[in-house]
Parts: C-alpha cells; sequence; structure tokens
C-alpha cells in the first residue's frame, strides 16, 4: 500500500470526516499540518490550487475535497464495506447526504461557526436561516432512524457529524432529539474520534 499524506487542521470538520473514516478502515496516514500561511505557499497550491483542506496523497495521486476523499478511500481500500452500500438505491442516497454536508451543512451550522469562532466574513443571518430550515428537516429524517441511510453507519454519518455535532458553537442550539440521539450513535461507533474542543471558544 502507499503511504498516505493528509494535509489538514485539527478544528476542521471537513477534515474531521476524513480522519474518522481513516480510522473506521484502520488506516494510517502521515499528518501534515496545514494551517492558514501553509496553505498559501506554492507547495501546499501545487498540490490544491483552490488552498483548502483536506488534501490526500496516495502514493502519487493527490485528491482533494473532503468528500471525494471519502469516496476515494472507500473504494480504494474497503470497496466491499458498509461505508459505500452496493445497492444503487442506497449509494445514491450516500451521495445526496454527501451534497448536503457540502450544501446545506456548509453553509449552515458550518458557516455559523466560522463567523462566530473564527471571524471568518460570511453573512451569519444567512447561516442561521440555512441552519433554521436544515435541521427540522434532518430531524424529521431521522424519525425511527438510527443512521442517515439504511441500517448501518455510511460516509453520509461522517460526513455530516462534525459540523452538526458543533452548532453550539455556532450559536445554533441542538433542540432536536432524534438528532442527538444520532450523533451519540456516530460517537459509539468503535475508532470514533472526537473533534477537539475549541481552545479560546468565543461567546454568543
Amino acid at each position: 500500500m502507499n503511504t498516505l499524506t493528509l494535509y489538514g487542521t485539527e478544528l476542521s470538520g471537513h477534515v474531521h470526516r476524513v480522519r474518522l473514516l481513516l480510522a473506521m478502515l484502520n488506516l494510517t496516514a502521515e499528518w501534515r499540518e496545514a494551517g492558514a500561511e501553509v496553505r498559501k505557499s506554492d507547495e501546499f497550491l501545487a498540490l490544491n490550487p483552490y488552498g483548502q483542506i483536506p488534501v490526500l496523497v496516495d502514493g502519487e495521486q493527490v485528491i482533494s475535497d473532503s468528500n471525494a476523499i471519502l469516496i476515494w478511500l472507500t473504494k480504494r481500500y474497503a470497496p466491499d464495506s458498509q461505508w459505500l452500500p452496493k445497492e444503487l438505491y442506497l449509494e445514491v442516497q450516500v451521495h445526496q447526504w454527501l451534497a448536503k454536508a457540502a450544501g446545506e451543512i456548509r453553509y449552515g451550522v458550518a458557516s455559523a461557526r466560522l463567523i462566530k469562532q473564527f471571524g471568518v466574513a460570511e453573512n451569519y443571518d444567512s447561516a442561521l436561516a440555512t441552519a433554521q430550515k436544515f435541521l427540522p428537516q434532518m430531524e424529521a429524517h431521522l424519525q425511527g432512524k438510527t443512521w442517515l441511510v439504511g441500517d448501518k453507519a455510511t460516509l453520509a454519518d461522517l460526513a455530516c457529524y462534525a459540523y452538526v455535532a458543533c452548532a453550539p458553537e455556532g450559536g445554533i442550539a441542538l433542540d432536536y432529539p432524534a438528532i442527538r440521539q444520532w450523533l451519540g450513535q456516530v460517537e459509539s461507533l468503535a475508532g470514533f474520534i472526537a473533534l477537539p474542543a475549541l481552545p479560546h471558544p468565543q461567546g454568543e
């Protein structure tokens, strides 16, 4: 197997979903801290011209975008695992949730956290409105379910976990029993890695 190298920061939810899958697959990746200054470097921009994390280097292959990395790792190293179901309808549902992780979750709870905790220049009212529309939909979807798709944990759960779990860091309360139960289910997975606590959390 090629040596895997993962560029990221530990507080990034996008990076966390990749670290979660690596743990679930018992894969080890060499860690490269890639803070803001590193991401501006010529070396990093040669890997990802957009200057974004995570980036995975697998031998000669360079894969950026967290959800793309999840697909790569699963298909390359665990093609018959539960993480991306073989049944077409279930696989399509996983991709739908990956899209929500990149869409509603990124521009809702994740954006609110970026604004509140890291001072990122995004629109808080927009983030709040997106979260307030999406979270009730997610709560309704999870009624009577253990996982987002099917009867086992999949990439959908790993991709959506971190930023939803961190919603309170963006000033958004998780008053959703089914979502909280689902978060606990993800946290109970063997090999689960918690997202590190913020060193100096900002108040609301």
